[in-house]
């Protein structure tokens, strides 16, 4: 099986600030012979919190729970706050980064990553001589 990636770059040291303020989303990762696909658990995530990058073969997932607090109330203990959502990974050469596809549901994202054509499985046709 091939990977998406090298390495989960989100598991390398990361600056202090971004270690305590991030939650690492779950992901499971599928392959078949012309694409990976990562689905990433980030419950309360909306599209419009969500933000995609792929910046130097870093792909980056970003997303933000937000909050609302009831219109005249003022917080005297509050244990639900905003959360934020941070997973990267670096990119293998056998993918497609241009035309990566994203979709979110639920707070559930699925990425598509499609192979390069050169990294693709394919069959070779035996003929008889």
């Amino acid at each position: 099986m091939n990977e998406v990636t090298r390495r989960d770059a989100s598991r390398e040291p990361a600056k202090r600030e971004e270690r305590e303020e991030s939650l690492v989303p779950a992901v499971d990762i599928f392959e078949q012979s012309n694409a990976l696909h990562v689905i990433a658990d980030m419950p309360g995530v909306t599209r419009e919190s969500l933000s995609i990058e792929v910046d130097d073969n870093i792909l980056t997932l970003e997303g933000e729970v937000r909050l609302n607090m009831p219109e005249g109330l003022s917080a005297i203990y509050a244990e639900v706050r905003a959360q934020r959502f941070m997973r990267r990974f670096t990119l293998s050469h056998e993918i497609e980064a241009d035309a990566i596809e994203a979709r979110i549901e639920n707070g559930v994202v699925h990425l598509v990553l499609p192979k390069k054509e050169t990294h693709r499985r394919r069959r070779i046709d035996v003929k008889a001589a």
